[in-house]
């Protein structure tokens, strides 16, 4: 459609295309966002904020992704964050 710029004479219908090809990878990732916040939400973090539930469920989601840092990683940016005086 792109190739034969067709997509500028029907631009809705390129437009419901797209979407449609989009659909199922948007619709998976909201799922699986939702099943991980019932598993992170229990009754003791049931009083948390949104901003804390909001960066567990990303944790908890991108696993991968989160297993390649480690402890000195962590240590080092907060230390770099916040200079005090002992």
């Amino acid at each position: 459609m792109v190739q034969t710029r067709r997509h500028i004479m029907y631009l809705l219908f390129y437009r419901l295309l797209k979407l449609v090809i989009v659909w199922p990878i948007a619709t998976a990732t909201v799922e699986r966002c939702f099943s991980a916040m019932k598993l992170i939400k229990t009754c003791l973090r049931n009083r948390l904020n949104d901003d804390s539930l909001s960066d567990d469920v990303i944790c908890y989601v991108e696993k991968e992704q989160m297993k390649k840092v480690t402890n000195d990683q962590v240590v080092e940016y907060f230390m770099a964050r916040r200079k005090r005086m002992y």
